[in-house]
């Protein structure tokens, strides 16, 4: 059995339940809507101008956030990157992400009540040129989903990708957005 990434449906109702939530975020999204209406694969990542990706915000039992050194950007940010085929819904991605990059498995984390189905955050981001990956400058429509570490578990680092991770309180989490959303769940 062939494995779909997640469908332009999928996201759409995951986009329009989360702007149900975020009403005012709907002209930020546009790059997404406009993915929507070409016929490419939102998820796919040779889609441009945009395409989609998923991360995991992961918080701790000390009301940490887990954060990693992507190699491939030099930023200290949540876990999380592209889609795979083997990513039935969005939330998978962050999870397989999660999982793949910092060694925590989906069975260790929990969504955050009420974020079940509903990223906490959605991103627009700019990502430069990469002649390395002959990928031309373009934007990330950054799902990010919220999760708490059930069980304690060991971040074993994915070293061709990652160098590195800390675990910031709150206040100091790298996005400025995701930090002040996190503020409301306390």
């Amino acid at each position: 059995m062939t494995s779909l990434p997640p469908s332009a449906e999928h996201i759409r109702a995951v986009t329009e339940a989360y702007l149900a939530r975020h009403p005012g975020e709907r002209d930020s999204l546009a790059m997404l809507f406009a993915a929507f209406a070409a016929s490419d694969d939102p998820t796919s990542r040779k889609t441009y101008p945009a395409h989609v990706t998923c991360s995991a915000i992961l918080i701790d039992g000390g009301r940490r956030m887990l954060h990693i050194v992507h190699k491939a950007s030099g930023k200290t940010l949540a876990p999380g990157g592209h889609n795979e085929p083997s990513d039935q819904h969005l939330r998978d991605a962050a999870l397989r992400e999660l999982h793949e990059e910092a060694g925590i498995p989906p069975s260790a984390v929990v969504p955050f009540s009420g974020y079940e189905d509903v990223p906490l955050d959605i991103d627009v981001h700019a990502i430069d040129t990469n002649p390395s990956k002959d990928e031309p400058a373009h934007h990330h429509v950054d799902f990010r989903w919220a999760f708490r570490l059930a069980t304690e578990h060991a971040v074993t680092l994915q070293e061709e990708e990652v160098g590195g991770y800390e675990w910031r309180p709150f206040a100091s989490a790298a996005s400025p957005i995701v930090r002040a959303k996190l503020a409301k769940l306390a």
